[in-house]
C-alpha cells in the first residue's frame, strides 16, 4: 500500500518505470520480422555456419523477447507489485532483450565484413531502427536500453571502420554520433519522466490525504480506482470493503474528541498493517473507512482480509491511559474485473455494512478505562 514516505514513493516510481517495459509488444514483433528478412537476404547470398548459428540464435532471442513480454504483461501491469517483484520482472525482461542485442551485434559484424553492399544497406537500416525502438520501448530503463544499443551497433561499426573505405568510415562515424545522441536522449527522457512520475504519485500521496489519519481521502480513492482500472486483469476480481467502528461514539462521549481522534489515528495505522502491498485504505469521513483490493484470484481472499481486519480492530487500544475496546462492522463486495463503477461498488458495500450492523444488533463494544 502506498504511504507518504520518500522510500515508498521511490519504490512506486520504480515500479511504474518497470511497467513501461511491458506495455507494448509490437516493436519486438516488427523487429523480429525485419531481422528475419535481413538474415534471409544475407544467408541466401553468402551462407556460412557462423552466419547460420548467429541468425538462429538471434531469432530464438527475438522469440523469447516476445514470449516474455506477452507472458509477463498481465502481471507487470497490475497494481500489486513490490519493488522486489518489479526487479524480478525487469530482470526477466532484460535477459532475452540483451541476448537479442548481442546476437544482432554479431550479425552486423558478419554483415559488414562481407562484400555485399545491399546487405550493408539493409543492415544499417535495421540497426538504426532497432536503436529507435529501444529508445521508445525501454528508454525509461537506461540500464537495459544503453547496453542494448551499444551491443547492437558497436560491432558493425567497428567492422565498417576496419574496411578502411572513406564511405564506410563516414557511415560509422555518423552512426556512432547518432548512437551517442540517442543514448543522451534516453537519459534525459528517463530523468524527466522519473521526475514527472514522482510528482504525480506524490500529488496523490500527499495532497489527497485525510488530515487526521493521513490516509487517502475520497478523491484519492476515486483516482486510485480509475488509475488501476486500466492495469487490472479483466479476469481478476476486485473487492471493496466498507467498514465503520462499533463503539466509537461512546469513546467520544466518555473520553472526549481528542481521544477519539487519537483512536481514529490508531485504527488507521492498524488498517495499514492489515492489508497487502497494493491494497488501498481510505477514510471516508467520521469513523468510516474503505479498503480496495485489486487482482484477487478468488473471492475467499476478500473474506480472509475482512476477518483479519475485524480481528485487528478488536484488539484493545491503549490511548491516554485508557484501555479502549471497539469492534468493526464490514460490508464486502467482490466484482469480476472492471464491470462496475466504484460508486456502484461503494453503494452495495455500504448496504451490506448496514445489513451487518442490523444483524449484530445494538453496539456491544464499550470503552474500558484502565
Amino acid at each position: 500500500m502506498a504511504t507518504g514516505s520518500q522510500e515508498s514513493l521511490t519504490d512506486r516510481v520504480y515500479v511504474e518505470l518497470v511497467r513501461s517495459l511491458y506495455q507494448n509488444v509490437a516493436p519486438a514483433v516488427v523487429m523480429g520480422a525485419a531481422f528475419l528478412f535481413d538474415f534471409w537476404l544475407f544467408y541466401r547470398t553468402a551462407p556460412s555456419p557462423a552466419l547460420l548459428a548467429t541468425g538462429v540464435a538471434a531469432l530464438v532471442a527475438s522469440a523469447a523477447r516476445i514470449v516474455v513480454t506477452v507472458a509477463g504483461r498481465e502481471r507487470a501491469l497490475t497494481a500489486m507489485l513490490t519493488r522486489d517483484e518489479a526487479r524480478t520482472i525487469e530482470g526477466t525482461f532484460a535477459l532475452p532483450y540483451l541476448g537479442f542485442a548481442l546476437m544482432l551485434g554479431l550479425f552486423g559484424l558478419l554483415a559488414f565484413r562481407a562484400h555485399l553492399p545491399q546487405v550493408h544497406m539493409v543492415t544499417i537500416c535495421l540497426l538504426v531502427a532497432y536503436c529507435a525502438g529501444v529508445a521508445t520501448g525501454c528508454g525509461l530503463r537506461p540500464r537495459i536500453a544503453l547496453p542494448s544499443m551499444a551491443l547492437a551497433v558497436g560491432p558493425a561499426m567497428v567492422a565498417a571502420i576496419l574496411r578502411a573505405d572513406a564511405a564506410y568510415v563516414g557511415l560509422a562515424g555518423i552512426t556512432l554520433a547518432f548512437l551517442v545522441a540517442g543514448m543522451r536522449s534516453v537519459l534525459v527522457r528517463c530523468a524527466f519522466d522519473t521526475a514527472a512520475t514522482g510528482q504525480r504519485l506524490a500529488s496523490i500521496s500527499l495532497a489527497r490525504r485525510d488530515v487526521l489519519t493521513t490516509l487517502p481521502n475520497r478523491l484519492a480513492l476515486n483516482e486510485y480506482f480509475t488509475e488501476n482500472a486500466r492495469l487490472v486483469s479483466r479476469h481478476g476480481l476486485i473487492a471493496v470493503h466498507y467498514l465503520d467502528l462499533d463503539g466509537f461514539k461512546p469513546v467520544n462521549d466518555r473520553f472526549g474528541h481528542p481521544v477519539g481522534d487519537q483512536l481514529l489515528q490508531a485504527v488507521a495505522q492498524r488498517l495499514r498493517g492489515a492489508v497487502r502491498q497494493g491494497d488501498l485504505v481510505a477514510r471516508m469521513g467520521g469513523d468510516e473507512f474503505v479498503v480496495i483490493q485489486f487482482g484477487l484470484g478468488h473471492a475467499s481472499e476478500a473474506e480472509l482480509l475482512a476477518r483479519r481486519i475485524s480481528a485487528t480492530i478488536e484488539k484493545p487500544f491503549v490511548i491516554a491511559d485508557a484501555v479502549i475496546a471497539i469492534s468493526t462492522s464490514i460490508g464486502t463486495v467482490v466484482s469480476p474485473g472492471m464491470e462496475r463503477s466504484l460508486d456502484d461498488l461503494l453503494r452495495e458495500a455500504d448496504d451490506r455494512l448496514y445489513q451487518a450492523k442490523r444483524a449484530r444488533g445494538p453496539e456491544s463494544a464499550l470503552p474500558l478505562s484502565a
